[in-house]
């Protein structure tokens, strides 16, 4: 069984805030996907700065976000082109990305980001390298208020 020494007290992933997918053509996807979840999608976004858009659809309580790359080298692009359409990332809450960067710092997890940048869905985001996640990029967001 596995030991942990983390205090759970001051852990600050509160919950998983959605699932990234990046596809190749976001109105093919968005009609799959809201066919898959009888839901529809209620916010499209581009984001400059990862050089995507977005499509947000909710389930309940859960969120997916379509990435759809908007040039030949943004990372959606080279995600696809070396994996394929797919989960892309998996996006957890956080209340203070900054006091959580430094956390995850410190616990030896390498940031894709020095600071939180301006992410879709009215969020300040940064990336966990898939390398310190055992392959997986982890995306922390925070609500702007």
């Amino acid at each position: 069984m596995l030991q942990s020494s983390i205090n759970l007290q001051y852990l600050d992933m509160n919950r998983i805030e959605h699932i990234g997918i990046a596809v190749n053509d976001l109105k093919i996807a968005g009609n799959t996907y809201q066919k898959l979840l009888n839901s529809l999608i209620y916010k499209v976004e581009e984001v400059p700065s990862e050089g995507v858009i977005t499509a947000f659809l909710q389930s309940g309580p859960n969120k997916i976000e379509l990435l759809e790359a908007t040039s030949a080298d943004s990372p959606i692009a080279k995600f696809i082109a070396k994996k394929g359409e797919g989960i892309h990332h998996i996006a957890f809450e956080v209340d203070d990305i900054i006091a959580e960067m430094e956390r995850l710092k410190r616990e030896g997890f390498v940031l894709l980001n020095d600071a939180p940048k301006r992410g879709a869905d009215n969020k300040l985001v940064c990336f966990v390298h898939p390398k310190s996640a055992c392959g997986v990029l982890v995306e922390l967001c925070q609500e702007v208020k």
